[in-house]
């Protein structure tokens, strides 16, 4: 009989990208994919250590599964199984701890873990296999090549085409759960790409732990932006989106390039974490507030109204009034797309962690409130600015809405549009013209007659 397994994705879209991996993996080795719910003979989650309160939820999800079904195997990867392993192998709701640069053996520990608990005459059968199952990633030269055949979302498919960090920002705990930046093959991604356009996706995002940094570890001149061409070459990819980008690469000719290249999405994420030079300078950062803004003037002078998107950390030791005050005034005039805010999580092991002045919760609270007051402002703002425009839209799905069934998609700047149609949209790219709001939420549109 089959074996049936749950899995459950927490963190960001590279973990999303690398679940997927593990899901087709599992179902090539003969198991039956089933529902995060009880009755799973395996439960895999794949964790996260980002902030305090991703180990929280790493931790619970863990031990839920365990509840589900006492007898089931309960496996732990990611990051938080990289990070706290050791911890994390004496907690008796979980079997099996998988680190990071180990899920490609993922089919193979899970068998040699099976015949270890079944060969009861044999207690030492399997464990070679088992030895090791978390590893020093520091000193990990080699990407751990993960690939994935098609997307559970068939329009857009995340690719993850770089691992690791060298920045070393001075609250950040992920370059010491991912080790140093390691570059998948250009020749790779592109079968993966290929196989995904043969398999109807339309969109890639181009994905990793630290993008701008794809190709430094690589022999010759390989880069994002020689990447991004070779993706671009690509029949039946209509769109390139790019993940996660930091904003010194964006320089006059990375721009000039861009607009050059049609496919490539006028969404750019470009993570700030604080409009302060001060804090900046104790983040670690590498750049200043003027070198920022001027990364953001420079795509504005290129392109059309495109998207800008940003993260930013609130409460970082020794943040004064004044810091705070000087960060939000530049959120504010910079005027961003969406700010994703964090209020700053303590992270043993980092810089920041040992910093005088932590601040306390409620403080790091206040202050992410009033940068959600900016973001709820300056979104709207920004999807109104499209409303009579026509906007190119990739449609996903349909969705129930006050007013009906609506098929809704994305604009080349992320946009979210909904449109009223009995015709099957999904997976089409559609001219849509914008009729106005549907909330906070997005836009909605009409398609043109022909």
């Amino acid at each position: 009989m089959r074996r049936k397994a749950a899995l459950h994705n927490l963190g960001c879209k590279v973990n999303s990208y690398e679940l997927e991996s593990m899901q087709q993996m599992l179902e090539k080795a003969g198991y039956e994919i089933v529902p995060f719910e009880p009755g799973a003979d395996l439960y895999l989650i794949n964790t996260c250590t980002v902030t305090n309160i991703a180990d929280r939820k790493s931790r619970q999800m863990l031990h839920k599964a365990k509840k589900m079904n006492p007898s089931a195997l309960v496996v732990a990867t990611g990051c938080y199984a990289q990070a706290k392993g050791k911890e994390l192998e004496k907690d008796e709701a979980i079997d099996l701890v998988i680190g990071n640069n180990r899920k490609q053996d993922l089919v193979e520990i899970l068998e040699a873990e099976w015949k270890r608990e079944s060969n009861t005459a044999d207690p030492e059968a399997g464990t070679d296999m088992l030895q090791e199952t978390v590893i020093d990633i520091s000193g990990a030269r080699e990407y751990e090549e993960l690939q994935i055949d098609r997307t559970e979302e068939h329009t857009r498919a995340f690719i993850k085409v770089q691992d690791g960090c060298n920045q070393f920002c001075s609250y950040c705990i992920i370059p010491y759960a991912r080790g140093r930046v390691r570059s998948r093959r250009s020749e790779d991604v592109l079968r993966e790409v290929e196989r995904l356009a043969a398999s109807g996706c339309k969109e890639v995002v181009l994905t990793g732990i630290h993008l701008s940094s794809y190709g430094v570890d690589l022999e010759g001149e390989e880069n994002l932006l020689s990447l991004i061409r070779l993706v671009h070459k690509v029949e039946g990819i209509c769109r390139i989106r790019l993940g996660s980008l930091e904003p010194r690469i964006i320089t006059e000719d990375f721009v000039d390039a861009l607009v050059s290249l049609p496919k490539v999405c006028r969404h750019f994420h470009l993570s700030l974490q604080s409009g302060c030079d001060k804090t900046l300078k104790a983040m670690n950062r590498r750049y200043s507030a003027d070198e920022y803004r001027e990364s953001c003037r420079l795509l504005r002078s290129r392109m059309e109204d495109p998207a800008l998107t940003t993260d930013v950390i609130t409460g970082f030791p020794g943040e004064t009034e004044e810091d705070f005050a000087q960060s939000a005034a530049f959120v504010d005039e910079i005027n961003f797309f969406e700010t994703h805010i964090f209020p700053y999580s303590r992270r043993e092991g980092t810089k920041a962690a040992s910093a005088p002045d932590q601040l306390p919760e409620a403080v790091k609270k206040d202050r992410l409130h009033v940068l959600e007051k900016i973001d709820s402002r300056k979104r709207l703002e920004y999807l109104t600015r499209a409303v009579g425009s026509v906007q190119e839209v990739l449609f996903e799905e349909k969705v129930k809405k006050e007013g009906g069934l609506y098929w809704s998609g994305y604009t080349m700047e992320y946009r979210r549009v909904f449109v009223l149609s009995e015709e099957n949209l999904e997976n089409t790219i559609r001219p849509v013209q914008i009729t106005g709001l549907l909330g906070g939420e997005g836009l909605t549109g009409e398609i043109p007659e022909a």
